[in-house]
């Protein structure tokens, strides 16, 4: 599915074909994010963890965007010091995706540490290379600022933390098994609030902002390679499997979506804009993943062998602010939020009918 191209609608504040450095590039939103990205103009540095295992994205991107658009750089270690100063050299802007923050063993603390050792390396090494770097992006997640529930109407601001989250996984009179995604959420806030601080101290000349996400649907670009996350799980309710993927959807409760290209020129429009010290909010529609599986049955009527969720189809009424989001969008010529049908609609022909199930 090819990237339609868009139109600025000012100047860029980073100009065009500058490189762009973006961490975990074969990731869903990453992979996104290179691809607005290019087909914009920009050159990608991308990095991976693992180059042979992600040997698809070079060319993958040079199919659609020519040769000497994007390069992939191996970073097997994205934790060990001073690893980031050659990577961020030369580089316009730092855009960090990937983390390490992992609940194996369900250790907030460890998992923030590990966190921030990879993000100060970006920031230091960004500070470092101050001369070329203008703009740094930390993606962040919506649940770093609240715990979406089902009854329960609320405004977002810029200055909403998910504090209730960080006390719930902290309570050692609960057990592990009753906080379900508390552990996760505590870590995106911990370590935002952290990089914030950083900010405050270090005051760097580069712009700074935190995109906090939510989950993300639409095409996956390379389904025969990307697991693709959240849209993997979309893939999943298609096929009927794999059952992990199955069994962990009704542990999300209500969700906000967002198209995984309109992710992408949320970063784009950072870039085009200049806007700094903000927490941008990619939050497009509140949904179900029943409401998901209806629209894919009305997609494929064809089909009839549907998996059934337990959930229900109660949404999150939360007031979610959309005027930075929108000016983003906007700088990049695009109005208003692609909407959830022709995300799902795009994520399913991204892999359906190529038999890529």
């Amino acid at each position: 599915m090819a990237n339609t191209p868009l139109n600025l609608t000012q100047e860029p504040f980073i100009p065009l074909n500058s490189l762009i450095l973006v961490t975990g590039v074969n990731g869903l939103i990453a992979s996104h994010i290179a691809d607005q990205l290019l087909s914009a103009g920009y050159r990608v540095r991308g990095t991976v963890r693992n180059k042979a295992r992600c040997a698809w994205v070079e060319p993958f991107f040079t199919t659609r965007y020519g040769f000497n658009r994007i390069e992939v750089i191996e970073v097997p270690n994205i934790t060990a010091p001073g690893i980031w100063n050659a990577h961020v050299a030369g580089v316009s802007a730092v855009i960090t995706v990937a983390g390490v923050a992992w609940l194996d063993d369900r250790d907030v603390p460890k998992a923030v540490n590990e966190e921030l050792k990879c993000l100060y390396g970006l920031l230091d090494a960004a500070k470092m290379h101050s001369n070329t770097v203008q703009a740094f992006i930390y993606t962040s997640s919506s649940w770093a600022a609240y715990t979406p529930k089902v009854g329960i109407r609320r405004t977002l601001t810029e200055e909403s933390w998910n504090h209730e989250a960080v006390a719930l996984a902290e309570d050692s009179g609960i057990p592990d098994a009753e906080k379900g995604l508390a552990p996760f959420m505590a870590i995106k806030v911990k370590v935002e609030e952290a990089l914030w601080d950083w900010v405050a101290r270090e005051k760097p000349t580069f712009t700074f902002n935190a995109m906090l996400i939510s989950t993300v649907v639409g095409p996956i670009l390379d389904p025969d390679n990307q697991p693709a996350s959240t849209a993997g799980l979309v893939r999943a309710l298609y096929n009927g499997k794999p059952k992990d993927a199955l069994d962990v959807i009704p542990t999300f409760g209500p969700q906000s979506s967002i198209d995984a290209r309109d992710a992408g020129r949320l970063y784009l429009g950072v870039l085009v804009s200049g806007l700094t010290g903000s927490r941008v909010y990619g939050l497009a529609e509140q949904f179900s993943w029943n409401q998901t599986l209806d629209i894919l049955k009305e997609l494929y009527p064809e089909k009839n062998d549907w998996v059934e969720l337990p959930s229900s189809n109660q949404i999150d009424e939360t007031e979610i602010p959309a005027d930075i989001p929108f000016l983003l969008l906007h700088a990049v010529g695009q109005e208003g939020w692609t909407g959830l049908k022709e995300s799902i609609k795009d994520a399913a022909e991204s892999f359906a009918p190529t038999g890529r199930c």
